[in-house]
């Protein structure tokens, strides 16, 4: 069963790419024809490549490990933040601080500091500080907590990257790709699908676009938790059902002799 299809991707307009000339020639086989001078991507092969990426994220929630979602840019920030909440993912839609993943010992600490400043501030500790100083401790807190309150919760390093423009967050591809984090992106035609482990081809401007991708693999990742929740569940009642005669063993035999 397909994610997506052809007519709901034509409705979100996620067939307009970018214009000729800013066109990168690895999206070649991509691109279905060119009109009014702009690329026109072939939709079938985003189904497709919808697919594939969506079933790997869903294995990927299965096991219960974290897909970090990127985008900074204006149009997608908020579609990302609303998708990411909804399934419990992390997620950076301010701005991509360098070394957010080759230098994640350093961005715990600054969520720890984060934490560190709410403890403080809970048990009266900054209670003899001045105004001036309570106002530095707080404007420093609402800075932390619009750049990395979206990741308070990401103890250690991402499974895999979503990533909404692949252009725009090229250091984020690039910390992902030293790491060997597998990365999933939309992919426009002014992009190269190469640079990243999942190129979806699509419009990654466009907000319904962004939208109907972003909801599809969602979807498939919310898939992925519900059915590592249901493993669950079945691993501890057969796991309860094992111990049952061990326990009802003894138990017998303690009425025989009484």
């Amino acid at each position: 069963m397909s994610r997506t299809n052809f007519d709901q991707l034509l409705q979100a307009g996620c067939h307009f790419g970018h214009l000729k000339r800013k066109w990168n020639p690895a999206m070649a086989p991509y691109i279905f024809m060119e009109r009014n001078g702009i690329h026109i991507i072939d939709l079938n092969k985003t189904v497709v490549k919808l697919d594939e990426a969506a079933e790997a994220l869903k294995n990927i929630a299965k096991q219960g490990k974290r897909i970090l979602f990127v985008a900074t840019k204006k149009q997608a920030k908020d579609i990302v933040a609303e998708k990411a909440q909804s399934i419990g993912m992390p997620y950076i839609n301010e701005r991509w601080a360098g070394g957010m993943l080759t230098n994640f010992t350093t961005i715990r600490k600054a969520v720890k500091k984060m934490a560190n400043i709410d403890k403080l501030t809970a048990d009266g500790t900054f209670g003899n500080l001045s105004k001036r100083e309570l106002l530095q401790i707080s404007r420093q807190r609402a800075k932390l907590e619009k750049n990395l309150g979206s990741i308070a919760d990401m103890v250690r390093l991402p499974s895999a990257l979503f990533v909404i423009d692949i252009e725009k967050e090229h250091i984020a591809v690039k910390e992902a790709h030293r790491l060997g984090i597998p990365v999933f992106g939309i992919v426009d035609t002014n992009a190269d699908p190469n640079h990243v482990d999942f190129a979806i081809p699509a419009n990654d401007d466009a907000k319904d676009s962004i939208e109907v991708i972003l909801s599809a693999c969602c979807d498939a990742i919310n898939e992925g938790i519900q059915e590592r929740k249901v493993e669950k569940a079945d691993e501890k009642a057969a796991a309860q059902q094992e111990d049952k005669p061990k326990n009802a063993a003894p138990a017998a035999e303690a009425e025989a002799e009484a």
